[in-house]
């Protein structure tokens, strides 16, 4: 709890001072430091600011002030204090016991894009967070927990930015995180070969004046270069302690861990607050505007001033949002614009860019006298594949292979173990049908629950082999070169560079690749991508290609497979550039992205994030999958009819409908349960729905068993399969979803698709509405309902004009 918690009477003890060094340096010399116990006295008439007393002392604290200051209860700090007492920490103990407030350390990773910090907070949370080689995987905070060393270690993972100003979502999300949350210990991640422009970032750290410790990943590929860098004397120069390590094996991380115990604890004898020193026209600007800030005392305690002057000069739109609202704003506003002239007129450039040159400056002066380069050999191996896969050439057609060749092997590699789980699944089916005696259970379970959720799992292979290759793509850093050639047909379409790679993530799911738009500066690129991700194939289709295509078009899967995924580029082309042109102003932004070095995955963590994806998908299978299906059986099942409830007119009908060589080789009473299984379905609620939509999509040869799939697809699109599983289930004695959808009904004699219509019924699929989960995430990062209402109506309009031309087109051949 906070110290502005307590009530008039109440007492507690300190357990931790938030807030910058400045702030928390001056209410340590009043007394406010830890085990020291504090009262509540009163509240000031309008309840701001608040009486306490200590040391037979009162002091007052505005209520924001004393919001920076943890307690505990009195009760609870002596029964931790005891308890603590009992505990003999060792070296590498790790406790299982519950842990004091003041053993509690809250860190921050903070650094550049594609530094590693996902690496990092996974090995230290032991959480499984994606990790990609290219900038915007995190777009949002992580967060996990560890315990070292009698600590505990309250870990977040910011989104990747390469400075603190308010210009991209990445920058505004970080910059308002330190502001606000105030945590003890900021890790900055830097590359270690590529420190000059990942230090720019630190410099700005530096100003905040927060406690901080740097990791200096990536520490192998500077050894592999011979370079000898002396990162303990820069440690000392900056005032911030240097820990190299190397996240993608875990070296490092214990000392990284021990580090920050030291900088919290203020044991670290290398922790000093310094100035980057910037030419004196900046030093003089920044000394006026900090001089004014420090003579209002209102002002927050959770940014250093010469912070904040910094980026007033710079005119940093969210510093000015902060400070706004201060009566002495106009004053400041006034300080700012008369130093921003005198630094123009005396070095003839703006402030913006006079500080950037500064902080460089600094940057290769302490590199200057604390790294000697090797023999450089410039990532070669770098260069060499760069002169293929980004050559103008080679690009495309590389891309299409790689695209290609990712398609094959999740069709065709795939479909060995999609075999034995089919196996499985149908050996399942087989005891239960022999053992369970009939009955709405034996239903339930045979029609519902292994009909539904077992016509789904098999694909699981098939979705880690996509994933695999996702990965690979990702880790490597080829996905950021995908980014760099696809940047001008991007531009043509009026998107941004960075726009492609949140449709190719859209590969995997639709709901994280709309989410990571916010790495796109551009406003209206990034509504524009998220409204057409929509169309680019997730993973959750793959089922319901694999199980047509694989029926339909065997020797063909992995170019129906293709041309699937290249007609749903090609609509999401063609939707960005009807939008752009009549919807969306032009808004142009540079196209500026890091092109990371190729680096090998490794084997662990692509395993590892299969395993994630793999966990995901037999989630999803226990849930949404599973509810949908019962729901779906259910639907399906109730109302229930007897034989003698068929009227007699709609029997003489489905026997005269009947096929010769069902009725030939069954006897009487299975061709009345046939028909009254038939009669059954279409009368059922689920049957009733099915035939009010089946007129609109009879141009499509769809029934109405294929509108329902489509339906509950809304849920999720492997519930399409599922819906299949559960009505076509008992139709005859073939046992496998994808054997009955070839063969005809013995019924009525009709298949339930056709070559044509199965491949219509395929780019219906790829093109209609979002799942809801895909539509709460277009909601939710454009603010509007309204796109989503325009997703709805406007994919699936498309889906269906688009679906017709290549059922009619497939007719012909």
């Amino acid at each position: 709890m906070r110290l502005s918690d307590l009530k008039p009477g109440q007492a507690g003890i300190i357990t931790k001072i938030l807030g910058h060094g400045a702030f928390r340096k001056r209410v340590m010399e009043m007394g406010f430091v830890r085990g020291r116990e504090v009262t509540m006295v009163l509240n000031a008439p309008l309840q701001d600011p608040i009486k306490y007393g200590l040391m037979d002392y009162e002091v007052s604290l505005r209520r924001s002030e004393a919001h920076l200051i943890e307690i505990v209860p009195i009760e609870e700090w002596e029964r931790e204090l005891d308890h603590k007492l009992k505990i003999d920490v060792e070296a590498n103990d790790v406790l299982s016991e519950p842990i004091s407030k003041d053993r509690i350390i809250n860190i921050v990773l903070v650094g550049n894009p594609n530094c590693g910090k996902t690496s990092i907070f996974n090995i230290v949370s032991g959480a499984h967070e994606r990790v990609g080689n290219y900038a915007g995987v995190t777009v949002g905070a992580k967060e996990g927990t560890m315990k070292y060393k009698g600590y505990q270690f309250n870990v977040v993972d910011l989104p990747g930015t390469y400075s603190l100003s308010a210009y991209s979502p990445e920058e505004l999300y970080v910059m308002r995180y330190l502001r606000e949350e105030t945590p003890d210990i900021i890790v900055n991640v830097v590359v270690a070969s590529n420190l000059e422009r990942n230090l720019y970032l630190t410099t700005e750290l530096i100003d905040m004046n927060r406690s901080m410790v740097i990791a200096l990943n990536m520490y192998d590929e500077l050894e592999k270069s011979e370079t000898v860098f002396e990162y303990d004397k820069l440690g000392k120069m900056i005032g911030v302690p240097i820990v190299p390590t190397k996240a993608s094996t875990g070296w490092g991380i214990d000392k990284l861990l021990d580090t920050i115990i030291q900088v919290y604890e203020m044991r670290s004898p290398d922790t000093r607050h310094v100035h980057i020193k910037m030419r004196n026209e900046v030093e003089d600007a920044v000394r006026k505007l900090v001089d004014s800030f420090k003579a209002d005392s209102s002002l927050s305690p959770k940014f250093s001033p010469r912070y904040l002057a910094i980026k007033m000069l710079e005119k940093d739109p969210e510093v000015d949002r902060m400070l706004n609202d201060n009566p002495n704003y106009p004053e400041w506003c006034e300080i700012r614009d008369t130093q921003n002239k005198a630094i123009e007129d005396a070095l003839g450039d703006d402030s913006n860019s006079v500080i950037a040159s500064e902080k460089y400056g600094f940057i290769q002066g302490a590199l200057a006298e604390t790294m000697k380069v090797g023999k450089i050999q410039e990532e070669g191996s770098t260069k060499i594949i760069d002169a293929f896969v980004t050559n103008k050439l080679f690009g495309f057609p590389i891309f299409m292979l790689v695209m290609w060749l990712m398609f094959w092997a999740t069709f065709q590699i795939g479909s060995y173990p999609m075999e034995w789980i089919e196996m499985l699944v149908s050996w399942i089916s087989e005891q239960v049908g022999r053992f369970m005696a009939d009955g709405p259970l034996k239903d339930l379970l045979l029609d519902g629950i292994i009909g539904g959720v077992g016509g789904v799992i098999v694909f699981l292979p098939n979705i880690l082999i996509l994933y695999a290759f996702i990965s690979f793509m990702e880790d490597s850093g080829y996905m950021a070169r995908v980014a760099f050639i696809m940047d001008k047909l991007m531009h043509k379409m009026g998107l941004h560079g960075k726009s492609f790679i949140p449709l190719v993530m859209g590969f995997g799911c639709n709901v994280p690749a709309i989410m990571s738009t916010r790495i796109i500066e551009s406003k209206s690129s990034r509504l524009i991508t998220i409204l057409i991700n929509p169309f680019i194939s997730c993973s959750a289709r793959i089922p319901i290609y694999i199980l047509l295509a694989g029926a339909f078009f065997p020797t063909h899967g992995a170019w129906v497979f293709t041309g699937l995924y290249v007609l749903g580029v090609v609509v999401a082309v063609i939707t960005a550039r009807m939008l752009r042109r009549f919807w969306f102003k032009v808004d142009e932004t540079p196209f500026v992205m890091e092109l990371p070095p190729y680096r090998i995955p490794t084997a662990k963590a692509t395993i590892r994030n299969m395993w994630a994806k793999a966990k995901q998908y037999l989630q999803k299978m226990g849930g949404v999958i599973l509810f949908a299906s019962i729901i779906i059986w259910a639907l399906s099942y109730f109302p229930q009819y007897e034989v003698e409830d068929i009227p007699e007119q709609y029997q003489k009908e489905a026997l005269a409908e009947m096929p010769q060589s069902t009725v030939s080789s069954r006897s009487s009473e299975e061709i009345e349960t046939l028909i009254a299984r038939e009669y059954q379905q279409e009368h059922s609620i689920l049957g009733h729905i099915g035939k009010f939509v089946e007129p609109v999509m009879r141009p499509l040869d769809m029934g109405w068993k294929t509108c329902c799939s489509l339906l509950a697809g809304c849920a999720a699109k492997e519930v399409v399969v599922s819906t299949l599983g559960v009505l076509y289930v008992g139709d005859d004695d073939v046992e496998l979803l994808s054997d009955k959808l070839q063969t005809p009904s013995p019924v009525t004699g009709k298949m339930p698709f056709t070559p044509a219509s199965a491949l219509g019924f395929m780019v219906f699929v790829l093109l209609y509405f979002p799942c809801v989960a895909s539509i709460v995430a277009i909601v939710k990062e454009t603010e509007s309902w309204k796109y989503g209402l325009f997703s709805i109506v406007y994919n699936t309009a498309l889906a269906w004009v688009l679906g017709f031309i290549v059922y009619r087109i497939a007719l012909l051949f």
